[in-house]
């Protein structure tokens, strides 16, 4: 696990240089992290609620530094709903800060991502889903956003990390994604001690996360970009399983929750360098019955099937991995790409079954067909197209019914044979 660790800490900062801080006990950095940017801060927390003892340990380390600190003004729910956003940008026209703190977990890093981009360029949360199109804007209008320093507190998203902000429509259910590089925060920390206070469902939802980001772009990588990504990807992944157990198991096991905080660091940098697919796709269309990590968990083993034809030097690492950690058998040196396929499918099975998730959709009260066809009409929403671009076996709108269909008719049911494969 040293030496894992160590591996992944050399990743990170080859990522994020000197503009992120992470590690045990770092939370006491962030006011030194503020300096370059201004002395009027607003901070977006719920940290003095529910963990009173880091909120005023953030509180000191900034105004010791000199920083006038507005707030603590409440972080967005679960999901970045749209109405937290807009209540958000309000509280940002009216304190015109000169710089934004945000410490929460990754809705409300990227309910702030949004917010800002709000409050700077007006408009509609609308105008800006799909890709690039903040960036478009500011060039557009020669603006500027308000540099946002994230001080991450789940081992999740790496909201804190990446150029993704997620954001709900309670109203409809349906989430939509910002992609955009002016959306990265300025600087980022995260101690990874402060995880202690995830409960054990919210570890295994943050630890499946990280793994789906880590997997979906691996599976996704160009060649030019493969031997990195899968470097990446297989660190994280096998710091994930390494630490699930004792992480789900025990919040004081600072070992573990170090494990987990770099493992769901390095999808941030997985994200960074390619893009998730299939299972992040249909999650979006489930956010009113099951939770983003277990959506993720749900469906990757059926889009890991879906995909074994174009994934086969991936799937033969994947294996042979998940054997060393007792998910799997040992694969002889040439199997079928299929076969692998459902090898790595049963071995993602078998570590979601092990912190109790489900692995089929119906298992999901309230699931029923409707879902399905949410799905499949989101997944031809222009705004969702970067999705089936990711993916291994690339898709247009025209193909989602013919193949997303019966990926998501296995996973309702479980059953593999359902699902369509192209050969490559």
């Amino acid at each position: 696990m040293d030496k894992l660790k160590e591996k992944a800490r050399t990743l990170i900062s080859e990522f994020k240089g000197e503009d992120y801080v992470c590690g045990l006990g770092c939370l006491g950095n962030t006011g030194e992290l503020l300096k370059p940017h201004g002395k009027k801060v607003l901070l977006i927390t719920n940290l003095h609620r529910r963990d009173p003892e880091n909120f005023q340990t953030l509180l000191d380390s900034m105004e010791s530094t000199g920083l006038e600190v507005k707030g603590p003004f409440s972080s967005a729910r679960p999901n970045s709903p749209k109405k937290d956003v807009l209540k958000i940008k309000e509280i940002l026209l009216r304190e015109n800060p000169e710089c934004v703190v945000v410490a929460s977990g990754g809705s409300g890093i990227d309910a702030a991502k949004a917010a800002v981009v709000l409050a700077v360029l007006g408009g509609d949360i609308e105008d800006y889903f799909g890709v690039g199109k903040v960036s478009k804007e500011l060039e557009k209008t020669g603006k500027k956003l308000l540099p946002l320093i994230a001080v991450q507190t789940a081992s999740s998203s790496a909201a804190h990390l990446t150029k993704y902000s997620n954001i709900t429509d309670l109203e409809t259910h349906q989430k939509k994604l910002i992609v955009d590089e002016a959306v990265i925060p300025s600087r980022a920390l995260f101690d990874y001690s402060m995880t202690q206070s995830m409960s054990a469902s919210f570890t295994s939802d943050g630890a499946f996360d990280g793994l789906a980001h880590s997997l979906e772009v691996y599976y996704g990588a160009t060649p030019s970009s493969f031997e990195k990504i899968q470097e990446i990807a297989l660190t994280g992944i096998e710091l994930i399983i390494a630490s699930l157990k004792n992480s789900y198991g025990d919040a004081s096991d600072m070992e573990a929750r170090e494990a987990l905080g770099l493992a769901t660091d390095l999808g941030g940098y997985a994200i960074m360098m390619g893009g998730t697919n299939g299972a992040h796709l249909t999650s979006f269309s489930l956010v009113d019955i099951l939770s983003h990590g277990r959506a993720c968990a749900l469906l990757n083993p059926y889009y890991t099937v879906f995909f074994a034809p174009s994934i086969p030097k991936q799937l033969q690492k994947l294996s042979h991995l998940f054997a060393q950690y007792g998910l799997t058998d040992k694969t002889s040196s040439t199997p079928k790409s299929q076969d692998l396929g459902l090898t790595v499918a049963k071995a993602l099975i078998k570590l979601s079954e092990s912190v109790g998730f489900p692995t089929t959709l119906e298992e999901i009260e309230g699931m029923s067909h409707a879902y399905i066809e949410k799905s499949l009409q989101s997944a031809k929403n222009p705004q969702m197209e970067m999705k089936l671009k990711n993916m291994p076996i690339p898709l247009t709108s025209n193909g989602v019914d013919e193949y997303m269909r019966p990926v998501l008719e296995a996973a309702l049911t479980g059953n593999f044979s359902l699902i369509k494969t192209i050969s490559k």
